[in-house]
């Protein structure tokens, strides 16, 4: 089975990675497009701006912020469709989710992972 990885993009990137997959809708900070070593930026499959503001990386509403980010996986089409690839891409592929946040284990990119491996 192929490797799913959560990893910051300021982190720095080596071969296991992967394919290297931006999981933001908003660009990180302080990295340049051409240096991000990315193979793509999925920025449809993040969270909504409202419920990112709403969490606020606070890691008291992390529980909260899991289960509203995967109603809106589900439920928002965008979403869905984006999340649908990249469960496809994680089948075939050892992946790297990156984003930008300080926190490594209230993230995003932690909640996609454990929904793709509950979903190839």
């Amino acid at each position: 089975m192929p490797k799913i990885e959560a990893k910051r993009i300021y982190d720095s990137s080596d071969q296991s990675n992967g394919l290297r997959i931006l999981v933001d809708r908003i660009w990180p900070r302080g990295i340049k497009k051409e240096d991000a070593n990315l193979d793509e930026w999925l920025k449809e499959v993040a969270p909504s701006s409202e419920l990112r503001k709403w969490f606020g990386h606070d890691p008291e509403r992390f529980e909260g912020f899991e289960e509203k980010y995967i109603e809106e996986l589900q439920n928002d089409q965008e979403k869905k469709s984006a999340f649908e690839k990249l469960c496809e891409k994680a089948k075939s592929n050892d992946i790297t989710l990156l984003y930008a946040a300080k926190d490594e284990k209230h993230n995003q990119a932690v909640v996609l992972k454990k929904e793709i491996m509950r979903h190839i």
